[in-house]
């Protein structure tokens, strides 16, 4: 069958009347509106055509193959649009702009991030494609050519695994931190051992909250906790001179 003569042949399977509220003429012109989308599938009853090309059923005998097909194809596309229509639609996934809020720098850093993505997932499908050309061997060496491999194990004593076995299971070597200070006195303690000082007190000069101290760090702790009674507004704090003593006032 020709082409046209295929065209004639469809166009004579379709043209049997539908009559809906959207549309009234032959069948083939309304599923042209469809696909064309002039019409919406949604207003359309396709059980009604159904029924319509069902009563055409006592015509059939003469109707080739290609005929016969026809209707079944059309009635099938036009019902999967009806579906996806009427099923729930996802929801519009987010677009650059609301990834990054709109701000340009963010953008410019995603776009970086992409970029370098994509050169990872190119390099590493170059990898996979060259990782599958190669391919494992899983049976030893023929009979005949077995003598001429090396034995790996030829010469190795008992000792020898021993010695690798205590290797591998050796606990790892500990860190020296005999270099480091450790840490002795925290800004908590310097605290409790200023407002020790100045209980009962209404104020004291700071070489005398210090007097106890041994050594500098202790003096920088005693000097940090009292910038910390200074900022919760426990004690005041003046001082006469540049490098002068600072005078203490207990708040309380």
């Amino acid at each position: 069958m020709s082409a046209m003569e295929e065209d004639r042949a469809l166009a004579r399977v379709g043209e049997f009347p539908v009559e809906l509220p959207v549309f009234t003429g032959p069948f083939r012109v309304l599923a042209d509106l469809l696909l064309d989308r002039k019409v919406d599938v949604c207003d359309v009853s396709i059980a009604k055509v159904v029924d319509e090309f069902v009563g055409r059923a006592d015509e059939a005998e003469g109707w080739s193959l290609e005929e016969a097909t026809w209707f079944l194809a059309i009635a099938a596309v036009l019902l999967e649009l009806k579906v996806g229509r009427l099923l729930p639609k996802r929801e519009r996934p987010l677009d650059e702009e609301d990834l990054v809020g709109g701000s340009l720098d963010l953008a410019y850093a995603r776009r970086l991030e992409l970029a370098a993505f994509r050169r990872v997932t190119s390099d590493l499908a170059r990898r996979i494609e060259e990782a599958a050309r190669h391919v494992g061997r899983e049976t030893g060496p023929p009979a005949q050519l077995a003598h001429l491999y090396p034995d790996v194990l030829e010469g190795v004593e008992p000792s020898d695994l021993a010695e690798t076995l205590a290797a591998l299971l050796r606990p790892p070597p500990t860190v020296d931190l005999s270099h480091v200070t450790p840490i002795r006195l925290t800004v908590e303690d310097g605290v409790e051992a200023v407002v020790g000082h100045l209980t009962g007190r209404s104020g004291a000069r700071f070489h005398e909250l210090v007097a106890d101290c041994r050594d500098r760090i202790d003096v920088v702790v005693r000097f940090l906790a009292l910038l910390e009674l200074y900022r919760d507004g426990r004690v005041r704090l003046r001082q006469a001179e540049t490098f002068g003593d600072i005078e203490v006032s207990w708040e309380g």
